[in-house]
């Protein structure tokens, strides 16, 4: 005589499909944010030096008109293109598919530079899902950089 079936027989595999399905959501969405903040942390980098290096971008034409003063006299045009010309040096890094000096960059008040730098991110695995969505995170940051003269 057979035994009669249970009615909750291979259940279990049900549940534990799904809780596979949750634990691979959670440590996917743990790496594409750790790897969005890595880029961040590129992109910051990156902003923080062309600042500094644009704050050293003498305007010539300003500095023998009007003299040096108390910093280094700068343009719009010298900022950006010291930015530009910095970002264009360094190598970028991996987990970004692209960087670029954004519009923003310049001097407000003719002493200090402001250099946006945007940038985006690659997240792993997921990227190929978000092509169709334009591929990553865009990631900007905004910095600036002063060079005092001290007498």
């Amino acid at each position: 005589m057979s035994q009669p079936r249970d009615p909750e027989s291979g259940q279990i595999s049900i549940l534990v499909v799904g809780l596979v399905a949750v634990c691979l959501s959670i440590v996917l969405g743990v790496v594409g944010v750790t790897s969005v903040q890595l880029s961040r942390i590129h992109v910051l980098d990156a902003a923080d030096a062309a600042a500094l290096d644009a704050s050293d971008a003498l305007a010539p034409d300003r500095a023998y008109g009007e003299g040096v003063g108390a910093g280094v006299p700068l343009t719009d045009e010298t900022v950006r293109e010291a930015a530009a010309a910095h970002l264009g040096s360094r190598q970028r890094p991996t987990r970004l598919s692209s960087w670029e000096v954004a519009p923003g960059t310049g001097s407000p008040d003719g002493r200090t530079a402001v250099v946006v730098v945007r940038g985006t991110a690659r997240i792993p695995v997921l990227s190929s899902v978000l092509e169709p969505f334009g591929g990553g995170v865009t990631v900007t940051m905004t910095l600036s950089a002063r060079s005092d003269l001290v007498p």
